[in-house]
This record gives structure tokens, sequence and C-alpha cells, in this order.
């Protein structure tokens, strides 16, 4: 439950040096998810449930080799299989021009076991599943690269560079501390697993291209065909009006979506290609593995003299992918001297790609317990040493943050969880058989826009229609946006209707990098405003309103209700006006990031605190207890953003404990390539969750003050969670997931 005082926006707690915007929108917010009704009662359709008529069905055959050249596909026998239209090869596929992280049958080389090396079209899935076991391939292999270990001195500067960075010199600084840390923390690839795998229906009518397609990005999507079938991008329709969980894995443009297109090219006829759960481990991205050595240097005080964190990680053969572990280090705190890299190793294993707060949810995992082990080498609180090194401006680039509430976060979360209770040496609080641990950590997400645009139309009958070209992942974007348009028009929320998933609407930026609500919300603010404006200078015009006359700065509107702001009040509601006219009024408007984020730094920041329980005799751990406080900006709406941030706080617990893709160092397959043996948490894994929002706008960064939060939740949360084990036992791990076998070596 969230305490009363972080119930609402305040505007009082407003930092001093930000005045209140002015046109800052009253908080108008809906008490339920705009898309609730839909989803529980299985009216929301998602890309492979639309009905289309004359479908075939697709089935991608994965390679069974991670390196090497396929010789032949015999398909004699699967293509006289019941119910086969056609099998799709190397050796027959149309030619396409596609990006290079991904394999569209457009040569017979072999980079990673699992690439889609055959489509069977069918008249069913289960028809065109069976001929694809018929199906005879011959492979030329070749030795792979698949021992990370053995890999680790082949590391290269990644293509093009990537996240190096430097600020004074760091020996001299090591050479001069009272106590260093000096570590390796680890974590494993993983792989996303949504709820609703990819899946893309894709069909032809007249050399123009139709898909439905479980994206991050219909605007992306639409780009990449256009690119692929050398298409105008008026002859790509993306359509996505729901999607089923995509944490970063549905915002590249994957081979089934090509390869849908392709086939239904090839069979003319539509195609649907719906990925199975277990070519969900292969073909369409995974979070790379990380290995971060990370010294850093203090003195007695605490102070931070040196900040290194080096990172490795692999890199598929396709294309270059980084996960940016150190990319908030140079953010964080506030240390003299500071060094970070990225490196690759180059493996035969599938691409890597964005999974949720990529390179931040793995990089606070090493920073974070690496500052708790300076924190005890030092004798002092984590918190405190925290507090010490606090950056009170972009210690990367000297800027002033648009807006930091980072103290508050730490003092509100401490009290609500009751810190003080703490004991610095490990093991000395029990509960029967269980010992007891607590673990802090801070969590840090970047602040990110994209120009966005909407339109907002008032219909005759009273009712709003807002149309962005975005999409809504589960983060709640229909709820903000019918919001926003609700708060520039001054009505009921539930009035407004929001349309989504569709290329055709005003274009928007991709839904990742937790940038969408403070895109879109602009936007649609924005447009409802040049709404509003019309619609008082239609009612100032109009001879049959009590209105007409007035001069439209005198004129208002509240709760549905156009009225003057001076006596003797005349008024009008809306939808009197409306009536009278057969013509909606329309506007469209581009939001864009201001020209002051060049003189200022936004990130996100937050304080998440947790409480373990762990089996004295089998070590089995159980999270009691997560407290977090967030400094997000402006809370849009509290019902789907508190459940962004539980969310992520759960996958931190995941991260922490369970999650982790092992990979057959012979085969270069995930071995645990299904939901029963990858583990992530269930309820059971996880106690009570308490979280707040300080809920302070950010004006500097939004028109409406927010900051996005899909992705913040995660940050620090694993490295909380393995502070309180440590806190509790007294065992460091440091290569993640912590595992009971772990904690009793």
């Amino acid at each position: 439950m969230i305490p009363s005082e972080f119930a609402s926006a305040t505007p009082q707690q407003s930092s001093p040096e930000i005045p209140p915007h002015p046109d800052a929108p009253k908080a108008q917010q809906l008490d339920h998810r705009y898309d609730a009704r839909l989803k529980v009662t299985g009216a929301a359709k998602y890309a492979a449930e639309f009905p289309v008529k004359n479908v075939a069905y697709g089935y991608i055959v994965p390679s069974t080799i991670p390196a090497g050249t396929i010789a032949a596909i015999d398909t004699s026998e699967a293509s006289h299989a019941a119910g086969v239209i056609e099998v799709m090869t190397p050796f027959n596929a149309p030619k396409v021009k596609a990006d290079t992280n991904v394999t569209v049958l457009q040569d017979t080389n072999v980079l990673y076991n699992g690439q889609p090396i055959a489509v069977v079209i069918a008249r069913s899935l289960p028809e065109a599943m069976h001929a694809a076991r018929l199906l005879h391939i011959t492979y030329k292999p070749t030795d792979a690269r698949l021992d990370f270990d053995k890999l680790m001195k082949e590391a290269r500067e990644p293509r093009g560079g990537h996240g190096a960075a430097q600020r004074g010199n760091v020996e001299p600084a090591f050479a001069r501390a009272a106590v260093i840390v000096d570590e390796v923390y680890t974590t494993p690839v993983q792989h996303h697993n949504p709820m609703e795998p990819h899946a893309t229906i894709a069909w032809w009518q007249g050399g123009k291209l139709t898909v439905y397609d479980a994206t991050q990005g219909i605007t992306r999507v639409r780009q990449v065909l256009v690119q692929a079938f050398g298409l105008k991008p008026d002859d790509v329709h993306a359509m996505c009006p729901f999607v089923g969980g995509g944490f970063g894995g549905k915002g590249s443009v994957w081979s089934h979506t090509i390869l849908a297109a392709m086939a239904a090219k090839m069979v003319q006829r539509p195609v649907k290609i719906a990925i199975p759960r277990e070519q969900m481990f292969g073909t369409v991205g995974s979070r790379p593995n990380t290995r971060q050595h990370i010294r850093l240097a203090a003195s007695p005080d605490g102070k931070l003299l040196a900040t290194q964190h080096d990172v490795l990680m692999y890199t598929s053969k396709l294309a270059d992918f980084v996960e940016g572990s150190a990319r908030q280090t140079p953010l964080l705190y506030n240390s003299e001297t500071l060094s970070i890299s990225h490196r690759v190793v180059d493996m035969n294993l599938g691409m890597g790609t964005y999974q949720r707060a990529p390179g931040e949810s793995t990089g606070t995992v090493g920073l974070e317990v690496a500052m708790d082990e300076l924190a005890e080498k030092l004798k002092m609180d984590p918190l405190q040493l925290r507090l010490i090194n606090y950056a009170e401006q972009d210690p990367s680039s000297n800027r002033a943050w648009s807006s930091k509430h980072l103290r508050e976060c730490y003092s509100d979360a401490a009290k609500r969880f009751d810190w003080s209770r703490r004991k610095p040496t490990p093991g000395q609080i029990r509960e029967g058989n269980h010992l007891i641990g607590y673990g802090m950590a801070t969590a840090i997400y970047g602040a990110n826009r994209s120009a966005s645009a909407a339109t907002v139309r008032l219909l005759p009958s009273g009712r709003v229609t807002v149309q962005c070209g975005t999409q809504d992942l589960g983060t709640g974007t229909y709820t903000i946006l019918a919001q926003a348009a609700a708060m520039a028009l001054s009505i009921d929320p539930t009035l407004v209707d929001v349309e989504l998933g569709d290329s055709k609407f005003p274009r928007s930026g991709g839904s990742g990098g937790s940038q969408t609500a403070a895109s879109v919300t602009p936007a649609a603010y924005m447009a409802a405003q040049q709404v509003r404006e019309k619609l008082i200078a239609l009612a100032v015009a109009d001879t049959d309103s009590p209105i007409c006359g007035a001069k439209p700065e005198e004129v208002e509107i509240r709760d549905g209700v156009l009225a003057t702001k001076t006596s003797p009040v005349r008024s009008e509601p809306l939808t009197a006006i409306m009536s009278r006219t057969d013509d909606p009024i329309e506007a469209t408007a581009t939001a864009e990031p201001s020209m002051d984020r060049n003189r200022f730094t936004s990130h996100s920041w937050g304080a998440i605190f947790a409480e373990v329980a762990v089996d004295a005799d089998t070590r089995m751990v159980q999270v009691r207890r997560m407290v977090g406080t967030y400094d997000i900006g402006t809370l849009l709406n509290r019902t789907t953003g508190i459940n962004q941030l539980q969310g992520g706080i759960v996958w931190g617990i995941s991260m922490a404990l369970h999650e982790e893709s092992h990979i057959d160092l012979r085969h270069g397959r995930p071995v645990n390539n299904n939901i029963a043996e990858y583990h992530v948490p269930v309820n059971a894994d996880v106690g009570s969750i308490e979280v707040v929002c300080l809920d302070i706008p950010d004006y500097r960064f939004n028109p409406l003050g927010a900051r996005g939060i899909g992705e913040i939740g995660i940050t620090g949360a694993a490295a909380a969670v393995a502070n309180a084990v440590y806190n509790a036992t007294g065992k460091r791990v440091r290569n993640f997931p912590i595992t009971v076998d772990k904690l009793m070596a």
C-alpha cells in the first residue's frame, strides 16, 4: 500500500530551481487500465490471433549445428507430406535485402545453432511441423567458438566503438588509496520469455504488404520491410494493437517477420509464423553474458578516489551487440577518477539484444555489490557510503541534472524498510532456522524521449479519439494517452477512446528505452490543447451558444463545460456545442525533445532495499520483502506505474537467484530452452513489494514532468538481494545467479 504522503502529486515538492510549468495539467487518473476489460475477457487480439482468410502456416526449421554451411536440403519427402504447400530454403528463397543481425535464407552459412535454415509452409501448423521432420539436411560443419572462458583472451573492441570513457588517471589514485575493492562479477546469458511469443501474419495485395506483427515498434517494422522488399513506405501497413510482453526482445525486427512476408510472396496467400517456445531461445536474441572487472579505491572517509569498470561479453558472429554494463558507472557516484570499457568475444551464438534495462540491469549487479564490499572494508554503512559520494551534478559532463531527488529516495525507503535494524556483521539476526539479512542498492536509468505525433479528434457525440502510431506492450500506454487528452480538454478520461498499433497513425518512436510515456503523452496533450482552442473558437462564434461574443482568452473548460471567467458567468457543456455541428474538431501535433536537454542530464533514480531469509541448513533463499522509492518525475498513472516498478523488482529477484540460460558447449544450444527449466520466480519466490514514487515533476525534461519507468525497477534490485544474502550468511557470491550450490561451496 502506498503511504498517504506519497499517494498523489504534490506541487509544493517541486525543486525550488524549477518553476511550475505554466500549462502543467492537473492530475486526472483512470483508476483502472483502459484495456483491462478487453484483456480479461479475451477480446484483445494479439498478432497471431487475427482472423485472416485463407491463411497458411509457416514453421521455421532451425539449424542443428553452430557453425558451418548447408551442403544440401532434400525436400522431396517433406514436399509430398499432407498439407504442405511449399518448402522455402536458401536454394529457392526470394532475394531480399535484410539487416546483418538476422538470417533470412539468403546464403548457406550457419553461424549459430537454432538459426533459421528453412520454412515449411502448410495448411496447418501440425502439418508444417510434421513435414519439417521429413527434411534431410546435409551440413559441412566447421569448428565453433562456444567456450567463453577460453576465448576471453581474444576479446576485441566493438565495431564502431562503445562506451569507453576515462576521467583523470586511475592508477595514481589506486596507489594512494586506503581501501581497495578489486573483484570480478559475472552474469549469465538470459533469454526473454514474455507470455506472447513472437509472431507475424503477412499477406500481399497488388504489390502492397500488410502484416500483423508482435512488436515494440510498428514504425521500425515498416522501415525494415520497406528496405527488405524495395517498397515505398505507403506500400507497407504494419499493425500491432496489443503486445503480450516485450521487454526489449520485440524492439528488433527478427527473421520470422521477413520470412513470413517472403513465404507469403512465394505461395501467394497469407502466411502466419508464430515462434514456438523452444525457438524463443534462439532466433529472437538474448541478453549477453557479462564478466565485469570492478576496482574501487577510497580514502579512509569513504570518498571514491578511483572507479574502474571493465566489461567483457559475447557477441554473435552475425553482428556486434554491446551490453553496456558500465554505462551507468560514470553517472552514479562522484568518483575523483574513472575508467570504463566494453570488449566483446566473437562466438557462434545467436544475436545479443536489448533486454529490460540493457546494460544498467547487469551493470548495477556488479557496481552495487562492489559498493557494498567497499562499505564493509571501510566499516561504514552502505547507505552512508553512497551519500558521501552523491553526485550533485553529472560527473561525466559537469552538467546539471534536469531533476534529481535521490537523497529523498534513500531517506524514504530506508525509513519505511527500517534499515536501522541491519547488523553490519553478517549472520547476526536469526529467526528459528533462518538467517535474516538486509541489503540495499541504488536504482538508475536514463530518461529518454523521441519525437512523436498524435491526432486528437473531438466527435459530435462529445467523445474524443486519440490516434498514435505507437504500441502498448502492457505498460499502460492506452491509459496514459487517454489521461493526457482528458487533462488538456478537462473532461472525464472515460470519454476518451485510444487507437494504437497502426503504422497509418501519426508516427512515434519504438517502445524501448523507457521512452514511450515521455514521448507520446506530450504529443497527445498538445493535440488536445489545439482541439480545445478550436472548440472555444467555435463556441464564441456560435450565435446559439451562451458564450457567443466572448473573447477566446476569457473562456475556460472545466469538467466538460465551457464557461466565461468573468461575471456574469455564461456556460454551456461542450456536448451541447458539438451537437450543433456535424463535423469533428481535429488536430495533430508533434512533440520533440527540448533543446534544454543539451544543458541538462536527465535520469531517473531510486533506492531499493531487500530482506531475505536463508535456511541455515539447506541455504535456500527466500526474499521476504522489497522496499523501493523512486524519483521518476510525474507519476502519470498510479496503477500502471506502480505495476511496472513491481514487475521490474520481480525481475531483479530473478536475476539475483534464478535466471540463467545454460549453453551446451559442444553444440551451442541452450539446454533449458523451456519455461519448466528456465527458472523465473513464481508467487512463492516473491514476498511483499512496497513501492513509492516521489511524484516530483521534471519539467525541464518533459512538458508533463514525466520520465519513463519501464526499466528502472530491475536496476539495483538484484544487487540489493545479493547484498542481503551476504548480510545473512557471510558468503559473498559474485557469480550470478546466487544458487544453493554456490552458497554451500
